[in-house]
């Protein structure tokens, strides 16, 4: 099937994935008098009196908007807020579908950090959480940074975090069956914007103590001229070896190839040139690093990419609307590290021994019990490390 062409037959039907739906009768003189006015006088002041009865009285509990400036979409790049809308609005019937969080798209004209950063803060009242996606690096660095210190809700940047969540939890499995140790493996990334900076940064905090970033230029490593800031950073606790050169060099022995870049970079030669056991996770949308028939044929052990078409797909879709859920549920503070690693586990966890496989090592991204454990998780985590106000 032609995926493309029939989904934009589809969007022309459709003229949208979501809609708002009434959740109370306004049908009658007494129905309305109950849940407008005079009678909504009673809860508006009763916010003003209490600001956190906003998450009791409306469905600010149970909201988040889904934001972008449409600066990185997909694998398509800039292509404008407007231009992103679809790509918004399938994230938001996911987040209700999967975790029965009502989110709404919200993108902005504007590509300036901090004009970005002040419109999401003056929205902020009306959410229970705050997505970010699909926006450029560096830029989306410094936003979510700043309104996580300025904000008393969760934010969370998906690419970066939901990525390196699902990332984390499909190594776990993928470890199990190769016979190998966290501890003990090389790791590259390619791919050095958003998602291959919080990977990186990610898995070393899990224990992965020999992780190499790349991009289109090379190795990423300190002292390099062509180095943006975020990169930089990432330099100083990256490249343990000092690697220098291209993707190829980098990859040399390694155990773990992760590629969150563009389509095709990889070769079969490189695949060979891996350690035993390769496991390649090439999630370059909407085509891979390397087609995972070839990679294969050249020796990978395990193969996971970034669509629904291949086995082990490796998409965030299973991370949030679960750890949304989990966290509007005790209404937490923040997304904390805890938060996100149990995430990890609770994802990797859904696949039993008995289940697991070379072509089965994560949960299909519209398995509700997955959601479910995701959530349960990151709940129990928000309450243990004390960011909620709610017990689970």
């Amino acid at each position: 099937m032609d995926y493309r062409q029939q989904s934009l037959k589809k969007h022309e039907e459709w003229k949208g994935k979501i809609e708002t739906v009434c959740r109370v009768p306004v049908d009658s003189r007494e129905s309305l008098s109950l849940a407008y006015t005079p009678g909504v006088a009673e809860p508006c002041m009763a916010i003003h009196a209490d600001i956190e009865k906003s998450f009791e009285l409306t469905r600010r509990w149970n909201t988040v908007p889904v934001i972008t400036d449409g600066t990185a979409v997909l694998g398509l790049g800039d292509i404008g807020p407007e231009a992103g809308m679809p790509v918004m609005e399938g994230k938001c019937a996911l987040f209700k579908a999967y975790g029965g969080v009502d989110a709404y798209p919200l993108c902005i004209k504007s590509k300036d950090t901090e004009e970005i950063i002040r419109t999401i803060k003056l929205l902020s009242g009306s959410f229970g959480g705050i997505n970010l996606e699909d926006i450029s690096a560096p830029r989306c660095f410094e936003i979510e940074t700043r309104l996580k210190k300025e904000l008393d809700i969760p934010v969370f940047h998906d690419d970066q975090h939901g990525t390196a969540i699902v990332m984390t939890a499909a190594l776990i499995n993928a470890l199990k069956l190769a016979g190998k140790n966290k501890e003990d493996i090389k790791l590259v990334i390619n791919g050095a914007g958003a998602a291959g900076i919080a990977i990186a940064k990610f898995l070393i905090d899990f224990g992965v103590k020999d992780v190499t970033l790349c991009d289109k230029n090379g190795i990423i490593s300190a002292g390099e001229s062509w180095l943006n800031h975020a990169q930089a950073e990432a330099a100083q606790i990256t490249n343990k070896r000092h690697m220098t050169g291209k993707l190829a060099d980098a990859v040399k022995g390694a155990d773990v190839l992760i590629g969150v870049s563009g389509p095709h970079c990889v070769t079969k030669e490189m695949v060979r040139s891996m350690a035993q056991k390769p496991v390649l996770f090439t999630c370059a949308n909407p085509v891979p690093e390397i087609d995972p028939e070839d990679a294969k044929e050249a020796g990978a052990f395990i193969v996971g990419t970034g669509s629904s078409q291949n086995p082990n797909q490796i998409n965030n879709v299973l991370v949030f609307p679960g750890l949304f859920r989990g966290a509007l549920d005790v209404r937490a503070s923040t997304v904390n590290r805890e938060m996100m690693f149990a995430a990890a586990y609770g994802i990797a966890d859904c696949v039993t021994e008995k289940q697991l496989s070379v072509e089965y090592i994560l949960p299909y991204a519209y398995d509700k019990s997955a959601h479910e454990c995701v959530a349960k998780a990151v709940a129990d985590a928000a309450v243990k490390t004390g960011v909620a106000k709610l017990k689970s």
